[in-house]
């Protein structure tokens, strides 16, 4: 099998033949560079290294100075107009800009603002089910997976609920933009539709703001938007690209790991039958493990910035490198026999967050409360449930998403 991994034709491939390909892959001396086309609307970056190893990921997330984030962490790397349009995103950014909106936005994740909405999600979920229940066996991502995120990102933001159901549309738009799309006149229409979808939001998000800026409330966009004891808040596009983060980002990473995660279950039923033996006690382990599985987001990419000698390879400055998450948690010299799907190993060391460093995911205590939550709620409530057949995945190069999964109770 031919590996090409900047050749869209790659992604389309299966789960199985990809992981094949990186563990070719991680078997050779180098990190392997691969040629990009120019892909319509988008920049052409001339090609990248892949960094496919756990210790050369780590190593790359780690150090932000010699491998920056900027221009841009996705592949190909967005165009300026993306930012002149949409405003930047704290994840194309580096110190101290980076520092100064991290600093802000983290008062949303502290574990007291975390403990305040358990309530909520567990009531959340127990709906959730319910109407689960009502409607009968069918989508398990439409029915439940991409619900709860949504419903607690919402919730933290203060979104009025007339407004939730154009939320969820909007965000599953710019959540297909992500996909291999098969021709330039299918690209320009998916931009024009993603470029709407996230203006949309971000207009929703603004107004919100500046209402809450004259009348502030106990939601987190009240918090951003007035000034605290040091006198930082969010400017309107601040706020705008923060929200949209939030709601692709944090959406996809909790909504990937159920649906995923219940397919693993299912496909794993002594592990299944290890966790509801004692589901306080292993799952913790077991949303680590899925995560480590799953790497709800594939890959991100950075720019060399100065000459710098990663085991051996000189790279040069304004060379890129592209951080293979999906691959690092499939290392075998991290984790033993990694196909295994296995809840009582240490999967701590997984980067299906992003790993260590300055862009470590904000919202993974997040995601592991509602995925602990969520499965707390299906595997009380309906201890048969299961998934059916193959889950759809999106086609993306980015984006591990499921897009439908057959289920049944």
């Amino acid at each position: 099998m031919e590996i090409d991994l900047a050749d869209l034709g790659f992604w389309r491939r299966p789960l199985k033949e990809r992981y094949e390909a990186f563990a070719r892959l991680r078997d050779l001396d180098l990190p392997v560079f691969f040629e990009e086309k120019r892909v319509p609307l988008l920049r052409s970056g001339g090609g990248f290294y892949a960094l496919v190893r756990h210790a050369d990921v780590v190593e790359a997330g780690r150090n932000a100075r010699v491998f920056s984030s900027e221009p841009g962490v996705t592949s190909p790397e967005p165009p300026g107009w993306v930012k002149r349009v949409f405003g930047e995103s704290m994840v194309n950014m580096d110190d101290p800009r980076h520092a100064r909106l991290r600093r802000i936005v983290s008062r949303a994740f502290s574990p007291k603002m975390l403990s305040t909405l358990q309530g909520d999600i567990n009531a959340a979920c127990a709906r959730i089910v319910d109407d689960a229940v009502a409607a009968g066996p069918g989508d398990f991502v439409a029915q439940i997976a991409s619900r709860l995120p949504i419903h607690v990102i919402c919730d933290m933001m203060g979104v009025p609920d007339e407004m939730r159901a154009r939320v969820h549309e909007q965000v599953d738009v710019s959540t297909a933009y992500s996909g291999v799309r098969p021709s330039l006149p299918r690209s320009v229409g998916m931009a024009v539709q993603n470029t709407v979808a996230l203006l949309a939001l971000q207009r929703l998000v603004i107004k919100l703001g500046r209402d809450r800026a004259r009348t502030p409330r106990g939601d987190l966009v009240s918090a951003l938007v007035t000034a605290n004891v040091d006198g930082e808040r969010l400017t309107d596009r601040e706020l705008g690209s923060f929200f949209t983060l939030l709601l692709v980002a944090g959406n996809e990473t909790a909504r990937n790991t159920m649906a995923h995660g219940l397919k693993l279950l299912t496909d794993n039923p002594g592990q299944r039958r290890l966790l509801t033996d004692d589901f306080d006690a292993r799952i913790g382990g077991a949303i680590e493990e899925m995560v480590r599985h799953v790497s709800p987001i594939m890959q991100f990419r950075r720019t060399v910035t100065e000459d710098y000698d990663l085991r051996g390879l000189r790279l040069k400055a304004g060379d890129k490198v592209v951080l293979f998450y999906g691959s690092a948690n499939r290392d075998d010299s991290v984790f033993p026999d990694a196909d295994r799907f296995d809840i009582t190993r240490d999967a701590k060391p997984h980067v299906g967050f992003g790993g260590p460093g300055p862009h470590f995911c904000l919202g993974a205590n997040l995601a592991r409360q509602e995925i602990r939550a969520m499965f707390r709620e299906l595997l009380t409530r309906l201890p048969e449930i299961r998934s059916v057949g193959e889950p759809e995945l999106l086609v993306s190069n980015f984006d591990n998403s499921v897009r439908r999964q057959a289920y049944t109770f």
